[in-house]
């Protein structure tokens, strides 16, 4: 089954933003930000809610490609994540998603921080690759 609806994590050690979005329509949207040590029981409620089939986590890397050691503990965490949620889990780089998302922040008034914007960004970036070029965890 080809995933439809599918979320984009935008990972930290204290804070995760998390987007939707669908295969067909490619447009990705902001849903909120939670403490990460409370990511796991958000997002099943909100596979379960939205019937998301798929996510996508943020890779991050040095601008050069090289692991760091966020990377590292990124890996350690989609492992986990592969494990506790049962569905599939695609990388996606996120060399200068937290950038881009800053430069797009809303009014201060908005309950959108840059960590949804993030995933956002991910997602997005996910959503226009080639199927081909996708890498699963």
């Amino acid at each position: 089954m080809k995933p439809l609806e599918i979320l984009g994590l935008d990972v930290g050690k204290s804070h995760t933003g998390i987007a939707r979005g669908n295969m067909l329509a490619k447009i990705a949207e902001p849903l909120s930000t939670v403490k990460t040590d409370e990511v796991f029981g958000t997002l099943d409620k909100m596979i379960d809610q939205l019937g998301i089939n798929t996510v996508v986590v943020g890779l991050p890397r040095s601008l050069d490609g090289r692991d760091t050691e966020q990377t590292v503990w990124t890996r350690q965490w989609a492992a986990k994540a592969k494990h506790k949620l049962g569905i599939p889990i695609y990388w996606q780089d996120e060399a200068l998603t937290t950038k881009k998302a800053i430069s797009h922040q809303p009014s201060a008034n908005s309950s959108i921080d840059e960590h949804a914007l993030a995933a956002v960004a991910i997602l997005q970036d996910f959503l226009d690759s080639p199927e081909n070029m996708r890498v699963s965890v």
